[in-house]
Parts: C-alpha cells; sequence; structure tokens
C-alpha cells in the first residue's frame, strides 16, 4: 500500500482539525502546510509506519503530554514531529490545543532563526591544495561559504589519507567550474 493512501483517513481528519483554526494552507514540498501570516506553522506528512504532524517552531512549545519527536538530534533545531500510528491515537481537543500555541508563539515572534556559521577555518589536505595552486585557491573563494564548507567537510570527513586524496582529486575540477558540491541535485 502506498503511503499516500495508507494514512489517507488520519490526514483528512488532521486536515479538519487544522481548518478550524485562523491558518491558511498550502500544499509545499508535497505535503499539506498550515501558516499563519506566511509563517509556516505545521505540515502533514504520512510516512511508512506513522502519519506525522510537523511543527516548524516547535522547539518553543511546551509540549505537556510529551508528544514530540526530535527527528535528527543535534542537527534539526527548531522542528518537532508528533507522529500517530492510527486513527484512534489522534486526540482531536489535544492536536487543537498544541495548534492553538503553536499560532499563539507566532504571533508573540516566537521563530528560530538559523545561527550564521562563523569565518570559515579551512584545514587539511584541502588547504594545502589551494596554497599550492593559486587558481584552484581562486576559484575556491568565489564560492559561497555554504559550498566552500560542503566541500571542507566532505574532504576532511574521510578517516584515510588515501580517501581524502580521492575526494580532493575528484572536487578539484567542480571546484574550478565554480559548482557545489551538491549542485548535481538541485532542480532546475
Amino acid at each position: 500500500m502506498k503511503t499516500e493512501t495508507k494514512w489517507q483517513e488520519e490526514i483528512a481528519f488532521l486536515n479538519d482539525i487544522m481548518r478550524r483554526t485562523e491558518m491558511s494552507h498550502s500544499i509545499k514540498w508535497g505535503i499539506d502546510v498550515y501558516t499563519y501570516n506566511g509563517q509556516n506553522i505545521v505540515g502533514i506528512c504520512g510516512f511508512k509506519n506513522y502519519v506525522g504532524l510537523w511543527f516548524y517552531n516547535g522547539v518553543f512549545m511546551s509540549d505537556p503530554e510529551s508528544v514530540f519527536f526530535n527527528a535528527q538530534e543535534n542537527k534539526t533545531k527548531a522542528l518537532r514531529q508528533w507522529r500517530f500510528s492510527g486513527m484512534n491515537e489522534i486526540n482531536d481537543a489535544l492536536v487543537l490545543t498544541y495548534i492553538k500555541e503553536a499560532i499563539q508563539n507566532e504571533k508573540e515572534g516566537k521563530r528560530w532563526v538559523p545561527e550564521k556559521s562563523g569565518e570559515l577555518e579551512i584545514s587539511g589536505l584541502l588547504a594545502n591544495a589551494l596554497k599550492e595552486n593559486d587558481k584552484l585557491n581562486e576559484a575556491f573563494e568565489q564560492l559561497s561559504n555554504s559550498k566552500q564548507k560542503e566541500y571542507l567537510e566532505h574532504v576532511n570527513s574521510a578517516k584515510r589519507e588515501e580517501t581524502q586524496i580521492a575526494r580532493l582529486e575528484k572536487i578539484k575540477p567542480m571546484i574550478m567550474e565554480g559548482k557545489g558540491l551538491n549542485d548535481k541535485y538541485i532542480k532546475k
């Protein structure tokens, strides 16, 4: 059974709860997303084993029933998930209480703002390669900080020096072309 059809009843019920609020509905990233004044508040998405509510600024919520999951500890900063494995787990009054708190938090301006990363410290084999090749260094300097960081982490995350060298050789032409490590995944 496809994920989309497996949770059809639960998603419809959660959408009905959302419609009882002052939020606006839209489809973003292929899922139902509810916004308040243009800001994402909550999303609804079905997965293999559960249907979930994504609270985009859930980190600021009180979570009195301890229902939230942080999908990726130490990576996900603000997003919190509430997971349901069936209709019997969805308490509409409780869901509405959480939604109202999320809307109130938005009204109060409680919103996660990503931290700006500081100066990037280039180290290891990549630093050596940039020192030895002025053209490579110039091309690298033209890249955005995020692309520079991707390349640095890609090379330095390899445990073996042989792997670091292989990765460095593979990325040199990409840097010279002004491409980011993950540009091939960007849809045009």
